[in-house]
């Protein structure tokens, strides 16, 4: 007997096929609805019925294979009429298409036991496709969602990949791109040292020169030895550096062109995020009683997959909403002088190297008035200071969580709902979203977006010592403030902009950086806002713009306050990736808890933390000194401990670092005598020796 495993893998392959069948399945169903007599959407329709009839047969589901043999008989017996599709048959096809669709769904090796236990349901299905009248009447047209030969094309090969295994070639794709181009500064190093021997060639003929009046013969050979060995060891270097350069452009050219690609393969065209709204906008709209018309553009504008999986909720939100809330019955757009259907429109285009979304009807619009009404009664504002906000303003309280003025809570639900979802969504992906509505003549959601999540063009800024990328699609602009333009505002810095009044906040502060680095003169700001708040963001420095792959943080991190991801610059060092979003809200909460420091307080002049380092070896003595010098300290240096003793008496520090092994007075008599004395007995003290020992550590903590 047969393991009835055996059957499963065959059964998941013939998922997989459903899954996309039920797409055309659906796509030609819609423009069959919607143009009569369209023969290339009917030419689908039963390729892909016959398709999944031989995939039923040969995986051995029999019911299946008898239904789907009753749907390609009917719509044969309406191609062969040659006229349009009644009503009722075009439901029947969309009640099989569900059903097929819902088996696609199901685990493999479940399908069997879910046909078995729903035959009735199968056979009922059956039995109305085989009295159902073909030809009829043309239907009142429901447009299609998709041109027909769009939907009679497709001929691109498609290959399932894991999402995880792409994130990992696309991972190791930047890495190798990064580690290309260390290739160039070492080919630049020999070139540097072929320069240097170029200079001991000329060394060696002067001294064959100054040995050639009174040298001796063996001298005079030594230096022509000498001469011949320059020559060879100069020969072989160039050809060897003419290999690597041209070994170098070769490897750069290729890992770039293969960096590309695996982004590329990473990008769907939007039309991917669309497959299900068509169908969903026909059915709301039969639903409500409404005649609409969905159109779309831009169906091949290519996306970031992971762009694309975040919108589909956003989309089906404002796409309900207009079809529930947006456009009117018939009867009410004839009386306003509109067509009696309405139109629902999406549109996505690449702009500005972002990609720019619009979600658009021809409806009555948002009622103004209405949103006036409602921000009192919920207790968002008093009355005089709904009476005040601007339309602009009314307009943008329609995206604040859980705000709508529809006052029945149904299935579709209030457009404020699906606005702050669409604001949620661009805002983790680090886009903009904008609402604009004509009362009476229809309303439209703006939002943009960057391209791809791999790939972010970023503002390089130093903050307290350390480069931190900011993505640029969030950045308002980039201003030097001289500080005779800085001015009060709410109680700290700020400067005007175009009139507009914007605080001053350090970014050390927002990041808790602890650092004294003074600040440049002009400060460096970044201006970043959301639709509510604008605020001038003081760096240290301005590094230039870089587009950067960025990677995930580690999942165990969790999350990290104010950061998105991680990147590796050209040079293969690792940088932040500030979340804007993220950052904003630290902002305000620093201004709700305490009044923020002066932005000027850590400016050039103002008292710096002294730190005092002791130890005999001059390398380790620079290597500390430049790393906190790096940091904003002062630092100050001793050889030993009587001399640090001399130092620290005359000009006390904050902070000493002392090694343990020196001349004249070692590290431990140095702390010993430091905590005798009332001024140091509470000097922090940082031991730094090559010592590990127990006894050491112990020894070191007694002192």
């Amino acid at each position: 007997m047969s393991d009835p495993s055996d059957n499963t893998l065959p059964l998941e392959l013939f998922r997989l096929e459903l899954e996309e069948r039920v797409l055309d399945l659906n796509q030609s169903l819609l423009s069959l609805e919607s143009t009569s007599g369209d023969s290339a959407a009917l030419d689908l329709l039963m390729r892909s019925l016959h398709s999944i009839k031989g995939a039923a047969a040969i995986v051995g589901l029999v019911d299946l294979t008898s239904l789907c043999h009753a749907l390609e008989d009917r719509f044969a017996a309406l191609k062969e009429g040659a006229g349009p599709a009644t009503a009722e048959l075009i439901q029947l096809g969309f009640t099989g298409s569900d059903l097929l669709q819902l088996i696609s769904g199901l685990p493999a090796d479940g399908i069997e036991a879910w046909l078995h236990s729903h035959q009735s349901e199968l056979q009922a299905l059956q039995h109305s496709l085989q009295t159902v009248a073909t030809i009829g009447a043309p239907s009142r047209p429901v447009p299609s969602p998709l041109p027909a030969s769009e939907a009679a094309g497709g001929s691109e090969r498609v290959v399932r990949v894991e999402a995880d295994n792409l994130n990992r070639i696309m991972g190791l794709s930047g890495e190798l791109l990064v580690e290309a181009r260390w290739l160039q500064p070492f080919a630049d190093s020999l070139s540097l040292l072929r320069q240097r021997q170029k200079d001991l060639q000329a060394t060696i003929e002067a001294l064959r020169l100054e040995l050639s009046a009174g040298a001796s013969e063996a001298a005079l050979d030594l230096v022509e030895r000498a001469r011949q060995r320059e020559r060879d060891c100069r020969d072989l270097l160039a050809e060897r550096l003419a290999e690597l350069d041209l070994y170098a452009l070769r490897t750069t050219n290729l890992s770039d062109r293969l960096y590309r690609q695996v982004i590329a393969s990473n990008m769907r065209p939007f039309a991917d995020a669309l497959v299900s709204l068509p169908r969903m906008v026909r059915d709301l709209g039969l639903a409500l009683g409404k005649q609409v018309r969905l159109e779309i553009e831009g169906r091949t504008t290519l996306v970031d997959r992971d762009i694309l999986r975040r919108l589909e909720a956003p989309l089906v939100h404002l796409l309900r909403n207009a079809v529930d809330h947006g456009i009117e019955p018939a009867a009410v757009r004839e009386a306003c002088g509109k067509p009696s259907h309405g139109t629902v429109r999406i549109e996505a285009v690449h702009r500005g190297g972002m990609l720019a979304i619009t979600v658009s009807d021809d409806g009555a619009g948002v009622a103004l008035a209405a949103v006036r009404t409602q921000l009192v009664a919920s207790g968002r504002c008093s009355a005089a200071e709904a009476a005040a906000l601007s339309p602009e303003e009314l307009q943008a309280a329609l995206e604040q969580p859980g705000f709508s003025t529809v006052s029945t809570v149904t299935e579709v639900s209030g457009r404020g709902v699906g606005l702050d979802v669409v604001r949620t969504m661009v805002e983790e992906v680090g886009g903009m979203v904008r609402l604009t509505t004509q009362p009476g003549n229809g309303t439209s959601i703006h939002f943009q977006l960057p391209l791809t999540l791999s790939v972010v063009r970023t503002l390089l800024v130093e903050i307290a010592g350390e480069p931190y990328a900011l993505p640029l699609a969030r950045l308002n602009q980039i201003v030097a403030i001289e500080t005779d333009q800085l001015e009060r505002i709410e109680g700290r810095e700020g400067f005007r902009l175009d009139e507009v009044a914007i605080g001053l906040i350090s970014a050390r502060q927002v990041l808790g950086c602890a650092t004294t680095m003074p600040l440049p003169d002009p400060l460096p700001v970044v201006v970043i806002s959301d639709q509510e708040r604008i605020h001038g963001m003081v760096v240290d420095r301005v590094l230039g713009e870089q587009d950067l792959v960025v990677r995930p943080l580690d999942p165990r991190l969790g999350k990290v306050a104010n950061i998105s991801a991680t990147a590796l610059m050209g040079d293969g060092q690792p940088i932040l990736v500030v979340d804007t979003a993220d950052l904003m809200r630290s902002i305000d909460r620093l201004l709700r808890q305490d009044k923020p420091l002066s932005v000027l307080d850590s400016r050039p002049g103002t008292p710096r933390q002294r730190v005092l380092i002791v130890d005999d070896s001059r390398l380790a003595l620079d290597l500390q000194a430049r790393v906190l010098r790096a940091h904003g300290y002062e630092v100050e240096q001793a050889s030993d401990g009587a001399e640090a003793l001399r130092v620290i008496r005359a000009n006390p520090c904050d902070l000493l670092i002392t090694d343990l092994e020196m001349p004249v007075l070692d590290g431990i008599e140095l702390i010993r005598s430091l905590r005798q004395d009332p001024r140091h007995a509470r000097l922090p003290i940082v031991i730094s020796s090559s010592r590990d020992r127990e006894e050491d550590r112990l020894l070191g903590l007694e002192a």
